[in-house]
């Protein structure tokens, strides 16, 4: 669908490349995914960084740690102890059946890994998504409020639309790049977050502005 690509110009011409997402290694981004959740990534990279200072950035360390100790960690990224509880329970599902090897879901196929990903207690759709894309470079659109209520307002969407028909709205209509996939929803947040407000939206500083008058 060409109006996909034509945004996604318009939102790269004016934001620029978002270098989304941030983290070291596939651990500390799946870490960020579930962490980030109801919160901002400012708070997040203050969890992450006690975390590292304190050398628990490592599957060994958080496997041995018990989840109140990890939730005193991440109070930064608010709702700590139940962020806690998703985060043990990835690390206890890797653990026992992975033998706590991320590597070997690398060679996962997108759907089989997405599908065990979300049977983990506390991972949703747009976290196992996450995690599928940046982690794993595998081809996954992820999708959140920011793209439900940008691609709704400009009547892109159906209001009533869910999340997998949002998700295949873009899959099908995208070239298969995971870069692409990439770029394109940091740039949504960005959108969102800087123009596409929730309530009073700064719709004069729009980038996609008029948008609605597109073929």
């Amino acid at each position: 669908m060409r109006i996909l690509k034509e945004i996604y110009n318009k939102l790269l011409k004016h934001f620029g490349q978002q270098h989304w997402w941030p983290g070291e290694s596939q651990l500390e981004i799946i870490i960020g995914a579930i962490l980030t959740q109801n919160t901002n990534w400012l708070n997040v990279e203050k969890a992450i960084k006690n975390l590292k200072q304190a050398n628990l950035l490592s599957i060994n360390a958080l496997d041995k740690m018990e989840v109140d100790k990890i939730a005193q960690f991440i109070k930064p990224a608010g709702y700590y102890n139940i962020k806690a509880k998703r985060l043990k329970n990835f690390i206890n599902w890797l653990s026992k059946e992975y033998n706590a090897d991320i590597t070997q879901l690398e060679s996962k196929s997108t759907d089989d890994l997405r599908e065990e990903l979300l049977g983990i207690n506390g991972i949703g759709m747009e976290t196992a998504d996450s995690i599928v894309l940046y982690a794993f470079n595998k081809l996954s659109f992820v999708v959140d409020a920011y793209t439900y209520r940008i691609f709704s307002r400009h009547n892109l969407i159906p209001e009533e639309t869910d999340y997998y028909e949002i998700k295949s709205f873009f899959e099908d209509n995208l070239t298969d790049d995971c870069n692409l996939f990439n770029e394109y929803h940091a740039l949504i947040v960005r959108l969102g977050k800087e123009c596409c407000k929730k309530t009073k939206p700064l719709c004069e500083k729009c980038p996609l502005n008029g948008i609605n008058n597109y073929p």
